[in-house]
């Protein structure tokens, strides 16, 4: 019976030293999920694409929100010549905090030689 007691004992301080490595790995894991902001902006522009079939030429606008990311991206919705006449179209596209798409909608369409006079310094 000693041999069982000695084994416990000696298991006790282990499962608390167990305790204490699995909470750091689950806050490391949560550290993870976290995509950094360059991550998200990838994310957005890949996920875009794939839903809409378009190539993003810029991300307009990036931030942070209480419920993960907003970006505005720039995208080329149809190709003319000369290029100044090509049809653009930005995109208002939100992501949870994981930088997964949950939504996105055409917010302005214009060619791409054509300033915006509703936008601040767009005149």
């Amino acid at each position: 019976m000693s041999n069982t007691k000695n084994t416990q004992e000696s298991q006790g301080p282990q499962k608390s030293q167990d305790s204490r490595n699995s909470s750091k790995t689950n806050d490391d894991q949560t550290a993870r999920k976290r995509p950094s902001p360059m991550e998200v902006l990838r994310q957005a522009r890949g996920q875009l694409a794939e839903l809409t079939g378009m190539e993003a030429e810029s991300v307009s606008s990036f931030e942070q929100t209480e419920e993960g990311w907003a970006l505005e991206v720039e995208v080329l919705e149809l190709e003319r010549v000369p290029d100044t006449m090509s049809l653009m179209a930005s995109y208002q596209v939100e992501l949870d905090a994981e930088g997964q798409l949950t939504g996105y909608r055409r917010v302005r369409r214009y060619e791409r030689g054509r300033s915006d006079a509703r936008r601040p310094g767009g005149r």
